[in-house]
């Protein structure tokens, strides 16, 4: 309720800034126009094709990188000087300018799905990769030394023990996840793409058509915070059950 209440107040306060002049409306228009916007584009179905494809994109990056964030944190787990020489690296990780790589990856992958999924996966993959050091952590070391009393190599222990005990914190790392490939697609598609989401922001941003800018901002707002509460419901709920 107190995160309802802030975020509401927060949106009255922008509408009456906008409304009375204070924000130019060449510079952000209403929350109330946004999503007036938003109903045209939607009701039109004129960015279907933009919103499917941005959609494939980033599920696929959130596939790409849940997966192999949770296999390397396992492999990276198994070795523990491993980790204390990747520690460095993960804590700085995000301020590398991943976009400097943007001409590597369409040597690679040309200009299409495929270097912009790479740069989603960039961005979401060492969130997946913290959130399972993490969740392995806090495992009980009485499943671990069960895994080892069953001579379990490092796989089987990941799937059998550690996956099923870690699941309620490795939600973190999924709604971060979700969160940067959501970023790192959008923002790859501002500039190597010729459709999605991105690329509509774009080209509304200089034809400075605010309308469809801000009303394709709020979709991607509202469509990544749905999906966040979701997780973190689903995650209270495993958390709850995971305690008794």
């Amino acid at each position: 309720m107190l995160r309802l209440l802030v975020v509401g107040g927060f949106v009255v306060a922008l509408e009456v800034l906008c409304r009375t002049g204070v924000i130019s409306k060449l510079v952000l228009i209403a929350p109330s126009e946004m999503a007036i916007h938003l109903f045209g584009i939607l009701s039109s179905r004129k960015a279907d094709a933009d919103i499917l494809e941005s959609l494939t994109n980033v599920m696929l990056a959130v596939l790409l990188s849940v997966v192999g964030g949770f296999a390397i944190g396992a492999f990276i787990h198994s070795f523990p000087r491993l980790r204390r020489a990747i520690d460095p690296f993960l804590a700085s990780y995000y301020a590398l300018p991943f976009f400097a790589f943007y001409p590597l990856f369409i040597v690679l992958f040309g200009l299409g799905r495929g270097a912009i999924v790479a740069i989603g996966v960039l961005f979401g993959i060492v969130a997946m990769i913290i959130s399972t050091l993490t969740a392995f952590d806090r495992i009980p070391r009485a499943l671990v030394r069960t895994a080892s009393a069953y001579r379990m190599g490092p796989v089987e222990a990941a799937l059998r023990v550690k996956l099923p005990s870690a699941i309620p914190f490795l939600f973190t790392g999924f709604k971060l996840a979700i969160a940067y490939a959501f970023i790192g697609v959008i923002a790859a598609e501002f500039i190597m793409a010729t459709s999605g989401l991105g690329y509509s922001i774009s080209y509304a941003f200089n034809n400075f058509d605010n309308g469809t800018m801000y009303g394709l901002m709020l979709f991607v707002i509202v469509l990544v915070t749905a999906v966040n509460a979701v997780f973190h419901t689903i995650e209270r709920r495993l958390l709850r059950r995971w305690g008794r």
